[in-house]
């Protein structure tokens, strides 16, 4: 299974979560990564004129799935609470916000 680790053995992900605030969201989107043995390193959330904005990175090295296994995953349970959620490896997280 490919976790898409980089050169220095990282293999931490950032996930977005963005949509209509409505209950239930952090527990639906922590329980898969729960369930995939996916663990939260950091997380932030707000609420911004009745839209939830959730920012979150969390490392995949002892998870049960691959990135793009996780990626299915987390599009699935997005359309089930109405949100949209992205996931992208660190690095191209990094590469794609440098100034």
């Amino acid at each position: 299974m490919n976790k898409l680790k980089d050169s220095s053995g990282s293999n931490l992900v950032v996930i977005t979560v963005i949509g209509p605030d409505r209950v239930g969201i952090i527990a639906g989107v922590t329980s898969v990564l729960a369930d995939k043995g996916v663990n939260i390193l950091d997380i932030n959330q707000t609420v911004m004129q009745g839209y939830f904005v959730m920012v979150l990175m969390a490392d995949m090295n002892k998870s049960a799935v691959d990135l793009v296994a996780l990626k299915d995953l987390l599009v699935k349970k997005g359309e089930d609470l109405q949100v949209r959620i992205d996931v992208q490896h660190e690095d191209v997280f990094k590469y794609m916000h440098r100034i």
